[in-house]
């Protein structure tokens, strides 16, 4: 039997009546995909995801870590500005540790009911992937490496 794989949740407590339902929904699908949530750990806001995300990756007992929150729009830009600075620190971070990291943030741009209706797809489908990304990184080492001639074209 293949071990489950581990995954911490982070998610934003900012928006957190819809936030916690992601949450909800999260450990649900994680619990039928039969992974293991070893940790699960909020921040303030979606801001603050990367700083908490960092010393998650520093864990032996993580493989991947899923990112909830919701970043609805406001009377200014600050939406878009919190929503691309953390969707950028948190692939900077996965590439840097090698882990698979998943953006279950929604927005910006939306209305809190466009942030309530993206709950269950969002934090399905950043579990989902965590999972799959591990899975497949696992079954790397077996891929065989075709000489390269196989391959005319060359993308640059």
């Amino acid at each position: 039997m293949a071990e489950k794989v581990k995954l911490a949740i982070l998610v934003s407590e900012f928006n957190y009546d819809i936030t916690y339902l992601m949450l909800q929904r999260a450990l649900e699908h994680a619990e039928f995909l039969e992974a293991k949530v070893t940790y699960i750990y909020k921040v303030p806001g979606a801001f603050d995801i990367p700083i908490a995300l960092k010393a998650l990756l520093e864990q032996d007992d993580v493989e991947a870590v899923v990112t909830l929150g919701t970043v609805l729009e406001g009377e200014t830009q600050h939406d878009e500005i919190v929503a691309q600075h953390c969707a950028r620190k948190i692939m900077d971070l996965a590439l840097r540790y090698g882990k698979p990291v998943t953006l279950g943030v929604s927005g910006p741009g939306m209305t809190r009911l466009q942030g309530e209706e993206r709950i269950d797809e969002y934090a399905k489908r950043a579990v989902e992937s965590a999972v799959k990304l591990v899975k497949r990184a696992q079954k790397f080492s077996d891929a065989i490496k075709l000489p390269e001639k196989e391959y005319p074209f060359v993308i640059a």
